[in-house]
């Protein structure tokens, strides 16, 4: 897939702009997934139950499209490295109070802002990466989520190093990572103009709503493997606190894996190929979950399905680009993007609703036929693939 380009930065420039932006992409994986799984912790310490969760999390998720709206509303006046740099301040200091939090009432707060910053570096952040997968002028958004993944695993392996360890300090130092990622070099103003009009209004909705509900169906198998696997494992198969990242960490390995492959992959067999396999292999890896007779087991099949799943969502991303900014000059391309990008990112929250609400809502009682419901939908990928046969875009320079 060639992606259009505007006129780009030097070498070395671009070079420093993609390594800032896989760094904000690597810490938000650090930030989401160290709360994650830390889930099963906040829900003793503040002896919630399974229903209380799926509120909390139903909160966050809602709250974290309310910040993708305000990232475009942002990015419009100041330009998407300000607003990316705000929604990091934003989780920093929720994350904070989760960790922190005197009361239950402070934890749901903290829970409140860092699900604000979450959608405001969600949306920020991708809007950086398709503008500089737009100057390299080929498809690399797979890396960029490549490095959230990164993120993830490293946030993994700390969970478990520091089982023992307090959830305060545990956590605060990770709002420090954050808060230093503000000196980041990201894609800057200069080269990221302020949008002082609205997009066009002939953005071709009906492909990239197909390209979205792909978006919703990777989200929704994603959210519940990495927020209702480390309860699986303890709720079901009653495995000690230590394992319980066990349910992530594998998972978030072999979705680094084919993420980092994914760039070589869709050029060598093309996206639709690559999407379908992967939810044929995805459902079965989630019934290998949901029938496992024990947690070793529930773990191979959380491996399997972050292997067959990691690229629909930098796919998702890279193709609704490609479709809203067609036939457009550089400049315009650029604006009529990043409002699409700002809105095409609210995909991922009805993703979350699914993944995490309703995979506990339906498990509410046993996490099992919880897990049932992203193994059957996810075969929706199927048909929706088609919509990734994009057009090649016109390449600027």
């Amino acid at each position: 897939m060639r992606i259009a380009t505007t006129a780009a930065p030097t070498a070395a420039g671009l070079a420093r702009h993609r390594a800032a932006v896989a760094a904000a992409f690597a810490v938000q994986g650090l930030l989401f997934i160290s709360l994650t799984t830390r889930l099963p912790r906040l829900q003793d310490r503040w002896d919630l139950s399974e229903l209380f969760v799926s509120g909390l999390l139903l909160m966050v998720v809602l709250l974290a499209g309310a910040g993708s709206a305000l990232a475009e509303l942002a990015a419009t006046r100041r330009g998407s490295a300000t607003t990316l740099r705000v929604g990091f301040v934003l989780q920093a200091f929720g994350l904070a109070a989760v960790a922190g939090a005197p009361q239950r009432g402070v934890f749901v707060g903290g829970l409140a802002v860092y699900g604000l910053g979450l959608g405001v570096v969600d949306a920020a952040s991708n809007m950086q990466a398709v503008a500089v997968e737009h100057r390299y002028g080929r498809t690399i958004l797979p890396s960029f989520h490549g490095a959230w993944t990164a993120g993830g695993i490293v946030a993994t392996v700390v969970t478990i190093a520091v089982t023992q360890v307090g959830l305060l300090a545990g956590l605060l130092p990770l709002c420090a990572v954050a808060l230093i990622l503000l000196a980041a070099p990201l894609l800057p103003a200069s080269a990221d103009p302020p949008v002082t009009t609205a997009p066009g209004l002939d953005v071709p909705w009906r492909k990239i709503l197909l390209l979205g509900a792909a978006m919703v169906l990777f989200y929704m198998v994603d959210t519940a493997a990495t927020t209702w696997g480390p309860v699986f494992l303890k709720s079901v198969h009653d495995a000690p606190d230590w394992l319980l990242p066990l349910a992530t960490l594998p998972y978030l390995v072999a979705s680094l894996a084919t993420r980092l492959a994914g760039d070589a992959a869709v050029a060598r067999v093309g996206a639709v190929s690559l999407l379908r396999g992967g939810a044929v292999v995805a459902c079965g890896a989630l019934a290998v979950i949901v029938f496992s007779p024990s947690w070793w087991v529930a773990v191979l099949g959380f491996t399997i399905l972050g292997g067959s799943v990691a690229v629909i969502a930098p796919l998702s991303f890279s193709a609704a680009a490609v479709v809203a900014g067609g036939g457009l000059d550089p400049e315009a391309r650029r604006a009529r993007v990043d409002a699409v990008i700002a809105r095409f990112n609210q995909f991922n929250y009805v993703g979350g609703l699914l993944g995490a609400v309703l995979t506990g809502v339906v498990g509410s009682q046993s996490l099992r036929p919880g897990f049932a419901v992203p193994m059957v939908l996810i075969l929706a990928i199927l048909p929706l693939a088609g919509a990734f046969r994009t057009e090649p875009a016109t390449r600027h320079t």
